[in-house]
């Protein structure tokens, strides 16, 4: 059941963006896709979850923009999601939802709240209040990595050429019950590709989607699916703490993308993306963001539905 703390982070991002009928308070703007996971070797042997020890997977992928208004033109400067729906064998489903930022901008829910507030627009020139933000930061300089990140990331070519991170971690459990804490990672076989801000602007305002299009009649976009594991002083519970790049990482899958996708999100249908919603074989961490997320997507699905 959502609550007041969920209910405030959801009007938080409609006072920054605006109310949307019918679309997400943030991420409002994406592209479905279809697509299929292949579990490696090394990922059954580091977890037993169904869609990391089985056979291959049907999946759904979506790509955003971050922004919670549908109408911005993909040109705009953004972080970018990707979330992954995995179809588990017993008719399950579990999910992934990573972002281009390599750490997020708060450690609390509360601080996430300051945060918006800082950075929500000024309704005379259009644009964040620069003091604001800097005083959020001045209090909280684990957020500049985020911020930092975010103003200067190039514009995309392709959502199919960026690098998604999870942020919060997770414990994998194998076999023999043994845990090990990672961080999973989205990784473009065909490497980063960007533009210029200048290319990006001139291009029509759902570029990113038409590139998709055209990429997916050549050939599928694959990703493969990295597990960052945590080293003995690495913060399990901290999404704005990035982890040293030295950590071993476990290459955990193979996403292959085949295609736009139509057979959900349409006359009502509500498709909904929560990394907490975990099988057997991984757990969560007490990381306070995470935990926060189902109650304001419980907020964010009763705001699209009306229900």
């Amino acid at each position: 059941m959502a609550d007041d703390l969920s209910e405030r982070l959801v009007e938080g991002l409609a006072a920054s963006y605006g109310s949307h009928e019918g679309h997400r308070a943030a991420h409002a703007k994406g592209v479905l896709c279809a697509a299929t996971f292949t579990a490696t070797e090394a990922a059954a042997a580091l977890s037993r979850a169904p869609h990391l020890a089985g056979p291959p997977v049907r999946a759904h992928v979506r790509f955003s923009n971050g922004s919670g208004n549908p109408t911005v033109p993909d040109g705009t400067r953004d972080a970018r999601g990707m979330a992954v729906k995995f179809y588990l064998p017993d008719g399950g489903t579990t999910d992934i939802v990573g972002i281009t930022l390599p750490a997020f901008f708060a450690r609390t829910p509360e601080d996430l709240l300051e945060f918006n507030a800082a950075r929500r627009p000024d309704p005379t020139t259009g644009q964040p209040d620069v003091e604001k933000v800097g005083a959020y930061l001045a209090e909280h300089p684990e957020a500049v990595a985020a911020v930092t990140a975010a103003i200067t990331h190039p514009a995309p070519a392709s959502y199919a050429g960026l690098t998604y991170h999870s942020l919060h971690a997770f414990g994998f459990v194998a076999a023999d019950d043994s845990v090990r804490h990672g961080r999973y990672h989205l990784v473009p076989e065909g490497g980063e590709q960007t533009i210029t801000e200048e290319d990006a602007a001139a291009k029509p305002a759902d570029y990113l989607r038409d590139e998709l299009a055209a990429r997916f009649e050549e050939g599928p976009a694959v990703f493969h699916l990295d597990v960052q594991l945590a080293g003995d002083s690495d913060p399990l519970d901290d999404p704005t703490a990035e982890w040293p790049p030295e950590r071993e990482v476990v290459r955990a899958g193979r996403l292959e993308i085949t295609g736009l996708a139509f057979d959900r999100e349409h006359d009502g249908d509500v498709l909904v993306f929560d990394p907490t919603r975990v099988v057997d074989g991984i757990s969560l961490t007490d990381d306070k963001i995470l935990l926060a997320r189902p109650g304001a997507y419980s907020v964010s699905v009763a705001r699209r539905t009306g229900a």
